[in-house]
């Protein structure tokens, strides 16, 4: 395949098929059919082949957008002025993030070369490598906890995110694991 950079009418197509996959996986599920998000994407089924040869491309891709947005978010958050809060913001769209994107890396079967498990890897690592960042500035503000880890944070949001039954439990549930890491103002 060329390196050369996609057509601007190519990139629209690209874009549009994406962001229509994202729309039509989150409201159908990722068993969805394909020709719903070539119609909802304004393009022809060869069209979008011609990105997306097969489902688990396209998933493998919405989900690669997800999770790139998610450390975009970190990214910036990380020169917020005020750590902690930086930090819950992420946090608050990780528990989002798995909360109503679960199904799609569970949609991406693995093939034999192991590249499934490649993807996983390097998605949780870039994921990691955000809330590491973040939860550093914290403790180094004094805002959390010293012994809090990256590893127990993110377990907790996954947990909230998987198990909260709406985004009011979700949100309750975050607040208690903020006060409980949360050093109390008057202490810092």
């Amino acid at each position: 395949m060329s390196d050369r950079p996609k057509r601007a009418d190519a990139r629209r197509n690209y874009e549009a098929v994406l962001a229509a996959a994202k729309a039509v996986f989150q409201a159908d599920g990722v068993a969805a059919p394909l020709d719903e998000i070539a119609r909802r994407a304004g393009v022809g089924n060869a069209t979008m082949y011609r990105h997306f040869p097969t489902r688990r491309e396209l998933v493998i891709a919405v989900y690669a957008d997800e999770v790139d947005a998610l450390c975009d978010l970190g990214e910036s958050l990380a020169t917020d002025p005020n750590p902690e809060p930086a930090l819950f913001t992420w946090l608050r769209a990780f528990v989002t993030h798995v909360a109503t994107k679960r199904e799609l890396p569970l949609a991406i079967p693995d093939d034999s070369t192991g590249h499934r498990t490649t993807l996983y890897r390097d998605w949780h690592d870039r994921m990691r490598t955000c809330a590491t960042t973040l939860l550093i500035r914290a403790q180094d503000a004094g805002a959390v906890r010293d012994d809090l880890e990256v590893a127990d944070l993110l377990a907790a949001a996954s947990g909230i995110g998987h198990a909260a039954g709406d985004e009011e439990q979700a949100e309750r549930l975050l607040q208690i694991v903020r006060d409980g890491v949360s050093v109390p103002a008057e202490r810092r």
